[in-house]
């Protein structure tokens, strides 16, 4: 049986499991009362399954364990399997007790040096062109440890919306695979195969997920998809050059965006980073009239446009690399006056969303 014939088989079966495994948690959250309850923080109404993490966990490593053949696996899967189960029982815990900030951070970490001391998996040096190569040593770890931080609470901060963060990382994974198959001659086969499975698991899982959900990732499931993000974009970065490291940067450019200016936001306004507010992306685009799935699908829109222009990089010359630069810098900073995501007092966004929430009191008067 060829490759691509048995892979596909596996991809399929993934997407059945996740599918089943989904259907059967869903049942297990209701009966011993795993629910997600309404508040003030919160954008759903009624009481909801959450930690549909744990489906797409089984059916992910269920799917590698079982379907990829041991002699095709590569050393780190086992550390791999240990440091995401670290990240899995930490979103378990949250969503069971509401951890700290701070405790969930123990938790990532934990499972950051896991990877980092078992594994091969790290960024070593950064490779620009006309300046030379930087070698990191020991600041490595620090660079690995920040790089794993970031997009996992980035892709937590996305789990807004019944189906926010599943389709945006399913969008991201896709395009990660495809560029590291087709234009990462240093990417192991393993690695891409590992990228999809993950896209299967939560492909199984959508359909639940997608509004009107029926069950939440909860954080164990958007810390365990976003620590599986941030790891599997590590494997073409031991030795980064530019473009290796904006194409991640480029394909996550939603979730990141919006973690930058939240983090700029608080600062500004002197609240804790870690302080939840309702002024994300989604919330802007539902205070502007966009219904739940509205806001939804066009956070998916913007994901495929920073996708599409991740896979533009690897196939640039240098000046095209510059320019596509500029054009997404330029992009961030009109995504972030756009939507007022600092919540600037001067916005004519923040004016006119006044404008609507005081029309939208007197109209319920």
């Amino acid at each position: 049986m060829s490759f691509f014939i048995y892979f596909t088989l596996l991809f399929g079966a993934t997407i059945l499991a996740s599918t089943l495994f989904t259907y059967l948690f869903r049942a297990a959250a209701r009966r011993f009362r795993w629910m997600d309850k309404p508040s003030e923080a919160k954008v759903h109404i009624k009481e909801t399954p959450t930690m549909g993490g744990v489906a797409i966990f089984a059916a992910y490593w269920g799917a590698f364990f079982l379907g990829v053949p041991l002699s095709n696996r590569s050393g780190f899967a086992e550390a791999m399997f240990l440091s995401s189960l670290i990240i899995l029982v930490t979103g378990i815990i949250d969503d069971t007790y509401d951890l700290r900030p701070w405790q969930k951070m123990i938790g990532i970490l934990t499972a950051a040096n896991v990877l980092y001391f078992f594994t091969d998996i790290k960024i070593d040096s950064l490779t620009l062109d006309y300046f030379g190569t930087i070698e990191f040593h020991e600041a490595g770890y620090l660079v690995m440890m920040l790089w794993i931080v970031v997009i996992t609470n980035a892709v937590n901060l996305m789990d807004g919306l019944d189906g926010l963060a599943t389709g945006t990382s399913i969008i991201s994974l896709s395009t990660m695979g495809f560029v590291s198959y087709f234009f990462t001659s240093h990417m192991g086969i393993t690695a891409v195969v590992m990228i999809f499975l993950l896209v299967a698991s939560l492909l199984g899982f959508l359909p639940f997920n997608f509004y009107p959900s029926s069950i939440f990732l909860g954080d164990t499931g958007s810390l365990f998809v976003g620590f599986m993000i941030a790891v599997l974009s590590l494997f073409g970065l031991k030795h980064a050059t530019f473009v290796s490291l904006l194409i991640p940067v480029a394909i996550l450019g939603v979730p990141l965006t919006d973690t930058i200016a939240a983090v700029l936001r608080r600062t500004l306004h002197k609240r804790s980073i870690s302080a939840k507010d309702k002024s994300h992306l989604h919330h802007r685009l539902l205070l502007l009239g966009f219904t739940h799935r509205q806001t939804v699908l066009v956070i998916y829109a913007l994901a495929i446009i920073f996708s599409l222009t991740a896979i533009l990089f690897p196939i640039s010359s240098f000046w095209g690399t510059m320019v596509l630069v500029v054009g997404l810098i330029y992009g961030v900073v009109l995504f972030i006056a756009s939507f007022n995501l600092l919540d600037s007092n001067r916005s004519k966004l923040r004016k006119m969303l006044y404008r609507l929430l005081r029309e939208k009191d007197e109209k319920n008067k």
